[in-house]
């Protein structure tokens, strides 16, 4: 029997922006479209999985973006002690995904070789493809591998009855989303393979991307895996804290995306 597992998101951190910033091409309207991060929880069968690591306050403020709470520690919040967690889903090396990784005590890390490839690789010394990765995020996963706590996936993979991979590249080259059973049927973590609804919904790519033609692809494999497109949760979109449930007593932290949308 596939285990069914709650999912949860937890936001950390946002900054404000403009729709042309999310966008190739640009957008003709000149109007907010701010940027929420998340890092993901999926609970059942006795453990949980986590899905990314956020960044550092550090880093937040490097980047200037606004900190609203360290996204490791906030797990407790979930009933998730970060120091039991097993297993960590990396999505992909871009700095709001991997950044505070060191947080964990003994978790073991899964990540697609070919992003690691990428973010070691000869593309790094250009600065339009490097400014998403922070080098010390880079450095301290190898040092993971050394440690023997990275586990490398080429391509799909099932990693526990009821929760799989997909590698989705494009908008990094190693990227990968994650599919989770859930009461409501199959949820899609869609990581950065769309930021929000609207690049999906219209087929407008975000601007960061290392092949457009991929990010496209990726938008047509979220469709193949989800039941329904209330079915898939972008990596960055603020609708997502207002369209599903918070967690009791967690309004404007964490959702429940294994519940029934609100709208």
């Amino acid at each position: 029997m596939i285990p069914i597992y709650q999912v949860y998101a937890l936001r950390y951190a946002m900054r404000e922006a403009r729709r042309a910033e999310h966008f190739i091409g640009g957008d003709p309207h000149d109007a907010p479209m701010p940027m929420d991060y998340f890092v993901w929880a999926a609970v059942g069968a006795g453990k949980a999985w986590i899905i990314d690591t956020g960044f550092t306050a550090e880093v937040a403020a490097r980047r200037k973006r606004t900190y609203l709470r360290c996204p490791i520690e906030s797990l407790k919040l979930l009933g998730i002690d970060p120091d039991m967690v097993e297993d960590v889903i990396i999505s992909h090396l871009h700095y709001d995904h991997v950044g505070s990784f060191h947080k964990f005590a003994k978790a073991r890390f899964h990540l697609q070789e070919a992003e690691m490839q990428y973010a070691c690789g000869h593309y790094m010394k250009h600065a339009r493809l490097r400014h998403s990765f922070e080098v010390e995020d880079v450095a301290g996963i190898i040092r993971m591998n050394f440690a023997e706590r990275v586990a490398w996936h080429d391509g799909d993979a099932e990693l526990a009855p009821g929760l799989k991979i997909h590698a989705c590249g494009g908008h990094s080259a190693g990227l990968q989303c994650v599919t989770v059973n859930t009461a409501r049927g199959t949820v899609v973590l869609a990581t950065d393979v769309t930021h929000f609804y609207e690049n999906l919904e219209k087929n407008r790519p975000f601007t960061t991307a290392f092949h457009v033609g991929g990010m496209l692809d990726g938008f047509d494999r979220l469709r193949a895996l989800a039941p329904s497109p209330q079915h898939i949760i972008p990596g960055h979109d603020p609708l997502v804290m207002q369209r599903y449930p918070a967690v009791t007593g967690l309004e404007g932290i964490a959702v429940q995306l294994h519940a029934q949308p609100i709208a």
